[in-house]
């Protein structure tokens, strides 16, 4: 385990984990994959989280604004114009 959270907390790729005081990579790569596939991490994390909720130390309250939630252009639910029936750019008479 200290060696998936220090590979984490440090950035660097699983080949760099040093193996001492770690297990070789391989290991510790194998052991977070398992984890991973068998729901043991959701399992800690729902635990975890539980925990500092009952605490009370969980601000569950969001705040988001445009400047950092930006939609895709496509992500409207507005249609185009249908072909040859577009609005002219060009000033009335």
């Amino acid at each position: 385990m200290e060696g998936i959270v220090y590979r984490y907390r440090t950035g660097i790729p699983w080949r760099d984990l040093p193996r001492e005081p770690f297990a070789p990579w391989q290991t510790v790569w194998k052991r977070h994959h398992r984890f991973t596939i068998d729901g043991t991490w959701d399992q800690i994390w729902s635990a975890l989280l539980a925990e500092a909720d009952a605490a009370g130390q969980i601000d569950w309250e969001v705040s988001v604004d445009s400047t950092i939630n930006r939609a895709h252009q496509h992500a409207t639910n507005t249609t185009r114009p249908e072909q040859g029936r577009s609005e002219s750019q060009e000033p009335h008479p």
